[in-house]
């Protein structure tokens, strides 16, 4: 069976039995970060999966939040978790919210399970969708890495700080902060220019 999330939809139940019922890893990045996007904003929540707790943030902080996940599993726990949130089952570089403007963009843990070049496209095509002053925060290790994700086994590429920055200012966005989490994940902040 083909597998459009990455190899998150075979996992799906695993996940939001895990990941998606519990833990705060990247809580407080999430909430600094909404804290910066214009209040009441529309964000756009790339690879949501069932939306906690990194969605749940976003809702917490007051922004109109448009989930994006490629796993129907996935789609159906953020539906039932959070009915007033819009959200599609659809892969997050050719989502049709890329259609929309935002006030921020969220790429948590999705970015590195991407091949190369379709990261580079979805840096791109975040910096079209913000509106200006418009903020895109995305997770991917801080070297440039490959390895196989932990929970799929599917191979991970991390395209490392020097790249990604070099991408984030081709895309017409600013480099506005670097941060580490306390489960080692690397967060880009980046503003639209």
């Amino acid at each position: 069976m083909r597998d459009d999330a990455n190899g998150y939809e075979s996992i799906a139940a695993e996940y939001i039995a895990g990941r998606g019922t519990g833990g705060t890893i990247g809580v407080r990045q999430v909430r600094d970060w909404a804290a910066t996007v214009r209040r009441g904003g529309a964000v756009l929540d790339l690879g949501c999966g069932p939306g906690y707790p990194i969605t749940q943030a976003l809702v917490d902080a007051g922004l109109q939040v448009y989930g994006v996940d490629a796993a129907p599993s996935m789609v159906a726990a953020m539906r039932a978790r959070f009915p007033g949130v819009d959200v599609v089952c659809e892969r997050a570089e050719t989502s049709t919210f890329f259609g929309r403007v935002f006030d921020g963009a969220i790429a948590w843990g999705l970015l590195f399970l991407l091949r190369p070049a379709v990261q580079e496209r979805l840096i791109r095509k975040v910096a079209r969708a913000l509106a200006p002053n418009g903020r895109f925060v995305f997770t991917a290790p801080h070297q440039e890495c490959e390895w196989n994700d932990a929970m799929t086994g599917r191979p991970s590429v991390s395209l490392g700080a020097d790249r990604y920055r070099r991408l984030v200012e081709a895309a017409g966005l600013a480099m506005i902060g670097e941060t580490e989490d306390e489960g080692q994940n690397w967060y880009y902040m980046t503003s639209r220019t």
